[in-house]
């Protein structure tokens, strides 16, 4: 372990010690995955584990959280948090996460006297969340922003706690990011947005996949290696299987491929950086 990235970890155990019991919101991701290890390690008998299903949590999220909660020895609870419930979340406007986060933290909550706590972490701080405001309403804390550590700090936390495979996971936002500002989520979207994204996985093994749902019809964005190495004839046929997906739950799109862009679904997103240019 380097000396800047000791003195991180020697930060974030400050910050979790100064608290004198621990609720970690655990969404799945290397994240939470590791603040949810680090702290048990640090803290045992103090911390509890929290972890949400939905239609927009893939299901390998919640398997690799049961996973590492079986091998690590968590007390997990795993909960609804409703926020399909809420007509303001499925509308999916440009503050969507809000409701999400709301649904989420106000069903933790009455569960626990524990201190909140999530994996956001430094990085997080200069991107448009509306998630944060939830938290902050919440009393929610953020254990790596207060003890200065960014995303490739929590790899490498990660790799000193012995979880390689948690630390090399790629960014993985819920699935109700894939749907274009303004389009209505529904579950069986969202299930076809996941089916999608595991097909062009198995049949292209691509660095990064994201199936976007927009108002002119599906996208399926890859990496620019994998997307210039996938010739027309079998990008055509990727195509019509993903279309068949949507079909068969009823929703006709045309299905179309480009090079993945973070949060290229976001709307406000593209409209401040169309400004800002």
């Amino acid at each position: 372990m380097s000396a800047v990235h000791d003195t991180r970890a020697e930060a974030l155990e400050r910050v979790l010690c100064g608290m004198s019991s621990i609720a970690v919101a655990v969404s799945g991701g290397v994240d939470s995955l590791t603040l949810g290890s680090f702290a048990h390690r640090r803290l045992p008998g103090r911390v509890a584990m929290f972890h949400a299903t939905s239609p927009a949590v893939p299901p390998e999220a919640t398997a690799r959280t049961r996973d590492l909660a079986a091998r690590e020895g968590w007390a997990l609870e795993i909960i609804d948090a409703g926020e399909f419930a809420r007509q303001d979340y499925r509308a999916n406007p440009v503050n969507r996460c809000f409701f999400c986060k709301t649904s989420l933290y106000g069903a933790i909550a009455p569960r626990t006297t524990a201190q909140v706590v999530s994996g956001t972490n430094t990085d997080d701080l200069g991107e448009y969340r509306p998630g944060l405001e939830a938290a902050r309403e919440h009393g929610v804390r953020h254990p790596f922003v207060e003890a200065g550590i960014a995303k490739a700090g929590v790899r490498a936390l990660a790799r000193t706690l012995g979880l390689a495979g948690v630390a090399e996971l790629p960014s993985s936002p819920c699935l109700s990011s894939r749907i274009e500002t303004g389009i209505a989520i529904h579950p069986d979207m969202l299930a076809a947005v996941h089916a999608a994204e595991r097909l062009v996985d198995a049949a292209l093994s691509p660095r990064t996949v994201r199936c976007r749902v927009r108002a002119a019809g599906a996208v399926i964005e890859l990496d620019a290696e994998t997307l210039a190495c996938t010739e027309r004839v079998r990008r055509d046929a990727l195509a019509g299987q993903v279309a068949q997906l949507f079909a068969q739950r009823g929703i006709e799109l045309a299905v179309g491929f480009a090079p993945y862009r973070t949060g290229s679904a976001f709307l406000v997103r593209e409209l401040r950086t169309a400004g800002a240019a």
